[in-house]
Parts: C-alpha cells; sequence; structure tokens
C-alpha cells in the first residue's frame, strides 16, 4: 500500500519541493522511510549510491561489505588482530551511520540494540553494528517486497531475556547443572 503524501510543511531555500515518499515507494515498492531511523532524504541517498535493483549482489553480507560496515577479516598467526572496519567514502555508509545517531533516544528495537551495543563495544562500534543492520533491512525489503515491521523496545527486550535464558539452560545442560529459579525455586526445564 503506498504511504500517505507528506503534509507541506515550510520549505527552507534548500529542502526539494516535491515528495519523496512517494517517489521512493515508485521507484521501490516497499516505503523505505517506515525503518526506525530512515528518512526519506536518507533512503534516497543509500538508493541513489547502491541503485534500486539490489541484484547487484548476492546477499546482504556483499551489500554490507561493499559499504564498508562489516569487521575486517584480517588474519596474522591464526589469530585475528582487530576487527576495523574497511576505510571507505561511500556516502551510502555515511548516510546510514548518521541515521543511527537519530536511534540513540528512540523507543524502537533499533534504538534499543544501538544502546546496548554501545554500551558494550563503545560508541563508534554500535554505530556501525547498527547501521550493518539497517542495511541489510534495507537490501531485503525491495527483494521481498515486503513492508518494515519494527518491534518496539519492549519486545526488543523480551526477545533479548528469552535468548539469554536459552543459551543459559543450553550451558547448564551441557555442564550437567540444573537452573533453578530464585523467586518459585522450581527447576528449569527445556
Amino acid at each position: 500500500m503506498p504511504p500517505k503524501p507528506a503534509k507541506p510543511k515550510k520549505q527552507g531555500k534548500k529542502a526539494p519541493g516535491l515528495d519523496l515518499k512517494t517517489g521512493l515507494y515508485r521507484l521501490t515498492g516497499v516505503d523505505l522511510a517506515t525503518i526506525d531511523g530512515i528518512q526519506s532524504h536518507t533512503a534516497l541517498k543509500v538508493l541513489s549510491e547502491t541503485g534500486t535493483g539490489m541484484g547487484r549482489w548476492q546477499s546482504a553480507k556483499q551489500i554490507c561489505s561493499w559499504l564498508g560496515l562489516t569487521p575486517g577479516c584480517k588474519i596474522s598467526g591464526g589469530k585475528r588482530p582487530g576487527g576495523k572496519t574497511k576505510r571507505t567514502a561511500n556516502r551510502a555508509a555515511a548516510a546510514l551511520r548518521m541515521a543511527v545517531q537519530s536511534l540513540s533516544n528512540s523507543q524502537s528495537a533499533s534504538g534499543a540494540f544501538y544502546r546496548k551495543k554501545r554500551h558494550h563495544l563503545g560508541a563508534a562500534k554500535a554505530t556501525t553494528a547498527t547501521a550493518h543492520k539497517l542495511a541489510r533491512i534495507i537490501y531485503a525489503m525491495p527483494g521481498k517486497g515486503t513492508a518494515y515491521e519494527g518491534l518496539g523496545e519492549h519486545a526488543y527486550g523480551e526477545q533479548y531475556q528469552q535468548r539469554v535464558r536459552r543459551n543459559l539452560r543450553h550451558k547448564a545442560k551441557k555442564m550437567g547443572l540444573i537452573l533453578v529459579y530464585a523467586e518459585t525455586g522450581e527447576a528449569v526445564t527445556d
């Protein structure tokens, strides 16, 4: 279903005088502006660099590598001495990194992902990881022709907690241990 046309706003001197959202929908068949953090002008910048047909790349991994949003793969002595991303002057990657900055206070799943990564990795790596996630979403939407259905922050937190519990149960089972809920005192079973 095509997006509703944007309401006309006061136009600045450099603001485009056209409805980008509808034009992007015509080009791709999906509304990329529904992705958390992605505005119409950001989607336009990304599509101007990558093109509307994502058939150039066989997978999302390839487009993310082209954008410079994947960790390095240097190996020295059988070990990876750091995982810096390759330096690139790609405008699409820069636009995605800028879009991530709007997610720092967002009450969306992408915002929660960014904040969690920022806590564990630091701001720079979290920005790259979240931009990588946004690039994968942008790659998948036109190909599948599906609309973006973002989870809220609460649903993302629930999924994360379930994943942690599942991993704990798996580790305990491997070690021959039994997990017990602190509140109820009953054993955790699969």
